[in-house]
């Protein structure tokens, strides 16, 4: 901690921290929250019906992840709350399946869960089919994207497929909900060249969030608190950008996106891993120390 926060200017370490402090307090999941989390839905009667352990029995897990290793992570610590409360494993379950499950730490662009069930629909999928997409956390414009796309994809492989959205913490990022967002959305610009230049090369310039707010989840612990992780996030991502040589274009400053934008601007952070689409400054490595080292795909 030390040694990544004297990589910022020395008048704002404190006030970095301070604010950091509060926010990882809500947006770190640690292993036994995400535990906890699973036992509670293996129990879920919403989901697993009066008769929990019957109903997983017909459940087929998918195992389709087509990059990064957290869709395994998930399966593991599921499989070891299922044999808990119901004596059984995943790998026992779905013979005959009546559903099926998606199981990952979070969705964020939505891209991902898209292209791995958008696959699993062209080929291995049934013609007809209920589905739990089950993470910890999920973005509501990335969710609703895929959403969509996968019907559309469904439609085009002439399947049905039913889904059901499960999670533990739903973040705002649409761009319709911008001025109440979760994720960092500045309220204006830092005036220095890596900035302007920056911003200049993209096809379309940022939209401003208004000020004032707090996100519906209250992240952060107030809107001085938000404007500075906004401010210095967006200047210290613009350096590393400028210093570390494996970027690609999409790894933006406020986190990794396809779109043309400042960056995704996500604090979601597990005990697993730091997503790429968190602020370069948490995560991005040599010349710079990141708070936290990211493993990669």
């Amino acid at each position: 901690m030390e040694r990544w926060i004297k990589q910022f200017d020395k008048t704002v370490r404190d006030p970095i921290l301070a604010e950091m402090d509060h926010v990882l307090k809500q947006t770190y999941i640690p292993k036994p929250a995400v535990k906890k989390f699973l036992a509670s839905l293996v129990k879920n009667e919403d989901l697993a019906t009066a008769d929990p352990c019957a109903f997983w029995r017909d459940v087929a897990f998918l195992d389709i992840q087509q990059g990064g290793n957290s869709q395994h992570v998930m399966l593991t610590m599921f499989d070891e709350v299922l044999h808990k409360h119901c004596g059984f494993h995943t790998k026992d379950c779905g013979t005959n399946p009546n559903a099926f499950v998606y199981l990952d730490d979070a969705i964020f662009t939505g891209n991902r869960v898209l292209n791995d069930i958008r696959a699993w629909l062209q080929t291995n999928a049934p013609k007809t089919s209920k589905l739990h997409v089950i993470t910890v956390a999920f973005h509501r414009g990335g969710q609703w994207y895929a959403s969509q796309k996968i019907q559309e994809a469904a439609t085009a492989a002439g399947k049905t497929v039913d889904i059901s959205w499960w999670r533990c913490l739903e973040i705002e990022d649409r761009k319709s909900s911008l001025h109440v967002s979760d994720v960092l959305r500045p309220t204006s610009l830092p005036i220095d060249k890596l900035t302007t230049d920056y911003v200049q090369s993209l096809s379309y310039s940022p939209i401003l969030r208004t000020p004032g707010n707090r996100g519906e989840n209250e992240f952060f612990s107030s809107e001085t608190g938000r404007h500075l992780l906004e401010q210095e996030f967006l200047k210290k991502g613009l350096h590393i950008r400028s210093v570390c040589p494996h970027l690609n274009k999409y790894q933006r400053p406020l986190g990794n996106m396809v779109l043309d934008t400042l960056g995704f601007g996500s604090l979601f952070v597990t005990f697993r891993n730091c997503p790429n689409n968190c602020p370069l400054a948490l995560w991005a490595g040599d010349p710079w120390y990141p708070l936290f080292p990211r493993k990669v795909n």
